[in-house]
């Protein structure tokens, strides 16, 4: 250190300087580096002005790392049974200043610093060597990010302020212990790759760590008060919630995975969940034993499932009653778990989807086989009703499987499950599931009912003797058969991509075999045609139920003892759908009065793609095809003239024409 008098103007006394430089200072909390201290002091003044400037300061237990500090503030000399105190203005590179404030006296050394309404104030007792303690006031929670980071490099913490007390203590000799007590307020926190978020956060928590040996130790006490939570798909909205939660997680360095003795989370009827964990090294989950129940399911939808229930298409989905189960992981992977539904019911959208009186269990054993049945008193899906069953089920080797076969009553026929069985992901591979399942006497009348259809006979059945889903694709072997019309219709290559996510997409070929064209019009009220129609529809693909492309071939088939015959109705519907059609022939413009008419043939395709149907006829020639060609007296000709045609305008026309809202055109 060195002093030197001041320069003063004449009169004034001269001012002492003191300067010194210093490589290094170390303090139970933070290591200073290169310090430059300066202080100016008037003889009798009372006080002096003080500089003190590091280049850097680090405190390395607590993550923290500052450049270029410089504090400058008036040294007051104290009086008699207080203590030296300073405060003033501190930078650290280019942040925003904030005050500083010291005090130095024979029992404590205390600081505070203050910014925008925020004070963390510090202090060290003099007859407790190597700790501190530190209080916090509306701090913002982005202070202690560095802090988190040491725990969890991945968050970055947002919006919110810290209320609080800690007690750290620490030395040379001895490893960091934190014992804290705190309050967060309105906080938000994200992960880098926005797997993991937190906004609106109230918490209040008791925290201890310790870290022996460099094995970091951490009990977490506390209550989450409102807020919402992300992780994946998982969202938690705790806006009317008062959750208690205590979390024990250990890990033996830096760079090693956490491990959790020990978590608990209690909200009340909605969930309590208990258990263990382990994570993996690249954060997820590796080993996990958890128990949870709920004695209220109806808070589960809004408070805990909305987050999947939308991936799966399903967020109005109500429940009422009750569940418990465990789970336990191992190796990423669900190794045992049982379910247990205490008289549950789901509903959802607007009760198309329903199963009432769930009960039973369902057990997933790795090791030794277990049994277990569940079953339902009412189901709905899609519209559709299901009668009463219970599914007797087997365990082993991680996949559940039908003990034996199951009728299901629906629409006036049944479904008999002939085998069934669920693989849960496992050693790299997803979800699969394969069905056999047989369709009995289904009544098409209920059928279309169930789907808003125009009501008309008929029934269903047939065999699919394996279905199978895998990496979210669902595909049918065999095939299934409806007699309807007095025909019949076939239906082969069924598949379906993400049935339980986002956009399911549906393919399958029909193969249709002399279908009565009387009962078809009479039923759509397109106008009456009498005569058998086939052909095909390959390729048919609905995409979130919607009609997404097919190669479409139909046309009449002669049969011995059926007449050919068609209405004026009919041919002016036929003639208004598509753009160009007229109706052509020599006798064309006595259409008018004839109620019907002959024909040889009708025929007519469509390959649609991107909203565009190319359509065609009987033949066609350039841009020109021929759907009705007739026969006898008067003979017409339904001629259209151009192949491609918006497909929604088409289906307005046909929705049009069966209001009878159509002029025919006649050339």
């Amino acid at each position: 250190m060195v002093v030197l008098p001041a320069l003063g103007l004449p009169g004034q006394a001269l001012a002492r300087v003191a300067q010194a430089r210093i490589d290094r200072v170390d303090s139970p909390v933070a290591v200073l580096h290169q310090v430059r201290v300066r202080l100016e002091w008037v003889p009798g003044a009372p006080h002096g002005d003080l500089l003190v400037a590091a280049s850097r300061a680090h405190a390395p237990d607590l993550g923290y790392s500052f450049e270029d500090l410089v504090w400058t503030c008036p040294l007051r000399r104290p009086a008699e049974g207080e203590t030296w105190h300073c405060r003033g203005e501190l930078r650290a590179g280019g942040a925003a200043p904030m005050r500083l404030a010291v005090q130095l006296g024979p029992e404590t050394m205390g600081a505070t610093l203050e910014q925008d309404g925020a004070r963390l104030g510090l202090h060290q007792p003099s007859a407790e060597p190597g700790i501190t303690h530190i209080d916090l006031a509306r701090v913002p929670l982005a202070w202690a990010q560095a802090l988190v980071a040491q725990a969890w490099p991945a968050a970055r913490l947002g919006a919110g302020t810290i209320d609080g007390q800690l007690a750290l203590r620490s030395g040379t000799d001895a490893p960091l212990a934190v014992d804290a007590s705190f309050s967060l307020a309105n906080a938000a926190f994200e992960t880098v790759d926005a797997s993991a978020a937190g906004e609106a956060l109230d918490i209040e928590a008791q925290v201890r760590f310790r870290q022996p040996g460099g094995t970091a130790m951490v009990a977490v006490d506390g209550t989450v008060e409102a807020g919402a939570l992300l992780f994946g798909n998982a969202f938690v909205d705790l806006a009317d919630a008062r959750v208690a939660l205590a979390v024990d997680a250990m890990r033996d360095g830096p760079d090693a995975p956490w491990h959790l003795p020990r978590f608990e989370w209690h909200d009340g009827p909605a969930l309590t969940a208990q258990g263990s964990a382990a994570m993996s090294a690249g954060g997820g989950i590796d080993e996990l034993h958890i128990e949870l129940a709920s004695d209220d399911a109806s808070l589960l939808p809004a408070r805990y499932l909305s987050g999947w229930l939308s991936v799966a298409g399903m967020r109005d989905l109500r429940m009422r009653g009750g569940l418990d189960g465990r789970l336990a992981v191992s190796g990423g992977a669900v190794r045992d778990g049982r379910l247990r539904l205490r008289d549950l019911d789901l509903h959802g959208q607007d009760d198309r989807f329903r199963f009432a009186g769930l009960d039973g269990e369902v057990l997933l054993a790795s090791a030794q086989p277990a049994e277990s049945a569940f079953g339902w008193r009412q189901a709905a899906v899609g519209g559709i009703e299901f009668g009463p069953a219970r599914l007797p089920l087997r365990s082993a080797a991680g996949e559940l499987r039908l003990r034996e076969p199951v009728a299901v009553d629906v629409l006036g026929g049944r479904l008999l499950f002939d085998e069934a069985s669920v693989r849960l992901p496992a050693d790299g591979l997803g979800l699969g599931m394969e069905l056999g399942l047989s369709v009995d006497g289904v009544q098409v009348e209920q059928l279309s009912q169930a789907f808003g259809w125009p009501r008309f006979g008929g029934t269903l059945s047939g065999r699919i003797p394996a279905a199978r889903y895998a990496d979210e694709r669902l595909v049918l072997e065999g095939g299934l058969s409806m007699q309807v019309f007095d025909g019949r219709v076939d239906v082969g290559s069924l598949s379906m991509d993400r049935p339980f996510g986002v956009l399911p997409t549906l393919s399958a070929d029909l193969e249709i075999h002399e279908l009565d064209l009387y009962a078809i019009t009479g039923v759509f009220g397109f106008g009456d045609v009498t005569g058998r129609l086939s052909g095909s529809i390959d390729g048919l693909r609905l995409v979130d139920w919607r009609l997404s492309s097919f190669d479409a071939q139909l046309a009449t088939v002669p049969r011995r003892g059926v007449r050919q015959r068609i209405s004026q109705r009919a041919v002016q519907n036929i003639s208004s759908v598509g753009e160009g059609m007229y109706i052509g022939g020599l006798q064309g413009w006595l259409i008018g009065f004839f109620d019907d008419f002959g024909y040889s043939r009708i025929g007519l395709s469509c390959r649609l793609a991107n909203e565009v149907c190319r359509m065609g006829g009987l033949r066609s020639v350039g841009n020109a095809f021929t759907i009705v060609e007739g026969a006898g007296i008067p003979h017409l000709r339904v001629i259209g003239h151009n192949r491609n045609v918006d497909w929604p305008t088409l289906v307005e026309r046909i929705g049009a024409a069966i209001g009878g809202e159509v002029a025919p055109v006649v050339d």
